[in-house]
């Protein structure tokens, strides 16, 4: 359906497909920074960084940890001292190379290191090329809650290239997947349909998808840039997700990806919106099918629902003490701003155990 989109979508520009890397290169070579600083993590830095250097001028690299544990202001810092020691000005570049966590964590830093220093994103995941790197959020994690810091503010151009995905695990994959379904379910009735429901390692071909994903996710931000009212469709299976991701990983050896707590998110609102007659028993089997068919459930208690449910109440779509979720009201039509309360969420998380 998109298969006609080119790969040069936005100004800045967004290029997707095997020309991102040299189309980098030639836009590097016309912004002409001060100076070019790569942002990666130990995974990224080994596998995805020797494909990205012979597209870059002379530059310098730093490395940090990888996971979302690290998506913290003490990483910041450790970047902000880097850009200091190595007398980064404001005509420096940063440009993020990895997943979703370096694409939010180094945009941060980019967009309050002096003020403002151009960022670049060459986002390797999934989870990254479909969402992370469109849409200009960037923030991190704080006192256990997701993305609690942190500031809009575009990229000065995003290159995806899919080849970095084969770098990924089969988990990591599903991950970025979540996102993918996620889009269609509350803008495109006829792509969640056409989505792969099997082993996703038998897509060889994700460009159509990643194109298909990023222009229904920049055609949502465009209404509504900042968040007030239409871009809070992109939260649906966030606000239990969200709760979920952030309780598992305070417990030790129980860390999930962020794609697998969204998976479970979605599971959870679309029960919710089945209970709240928004959507039908038909449409409301139809959707657990697909979500039972790509992602394992989500392993916690009964006695952990109350705790888990409670970090919704610092969900950033929130008004005062209100909790906001989307919902679908019909596959391919979400409903945001809907008010939910702890029990109703407590609920839906109970649904959602084996």
């Amino acid at each position: 359906m998109l298969s006609s989109l080119a790969p040069r979508l936005t100004n800045p520009p967004l290029i997707i497909g095997p020309e991102a890397l040299p189309a980098l290169a030639d836009f590097l070579h016309e912004a002409a920074p001060s100076r070019l600083f790569v942002l990666a993590d130990a995974n990224t830095a080994r596998l995805c960084y020797p494909r990205l250097a012979p597209h870059l001028p002379a530059h310098e690299l730093l490395s940090v940890p990888a996971g979302e544990a690290h998506k913290t202001l003490a990483t910041c810092g450790v970047v902000w001292s880097f850009l200091t020691e190595n007398q980064a000005d404001r005509r420096a570049t940063l440009l993020c190379l990895g997943g979703g966590v370096i694409t939010d964590l180094g945009g941060f830093c980019a967009a309050t290191y002096k003020r403002g220093i151009q960022c670049l994103s060459v986002p390797t995941s999934l989870l990254a090329q479909v969402d992370a790197a469109v849409g200009g959020k960037t923030g991190v994690d704080f006192q256990g809650f997701k993305n609690h810091i942190g500031a809009f503010q575009e990229p000065a151009g995003v290159f995806m290239d899919p080849a970095f995905l084969a770098t990924l695990p089969g988990a990591e994959v599903r991950s970025g997947f979540a996102e993918v379904v996620k889009h269609t379910l509350v803008a495109d009735a006829g792509a969640f349909a056409a989505l792969p429901t099997g082993e996703l390692s038998a897509v060889t071909d994700w460009t159509p998808i990643i194109r298909h994903a990023v222009a229904l996710k920049a055609g949502i931000v465009a209404q509504d840039p900042r968040e007030a009212g239409p871009r809070k469709l992109l939260n649906f299976g966030h606000t239990v997700g969200h709760a979920l991701e952030s309780y598992l990983l305070a417990q030790p050896g129980r860390a999930v990806t962020h794609g697998a707590a969204v998976g479970a998110g979605m599971r959870a609102e679309t029960w919710l919106s089945w209970q709240r007659g928004l959507l039908s028993e038909a449409e409301f089997e139809t959707v657990r099918r697909t979500l039972d068919a790509v992602f394992e459930p989500l392993l916690y208690a009964a006695d952990e629902v109350e705790a888990i449910a409670a970090l919704a109440l610092q969900d950033k779509k929130n008004e005062g003490d209100v909790i906001n979720c989307t919902l679908l009201r019909g596959i391919g039509q979400g409903v945001y701003d809907q008010p939910v309360s702890l029990a109703e969420i407590c609920a839906a998380l109970r649904n959602n155990l084996l």
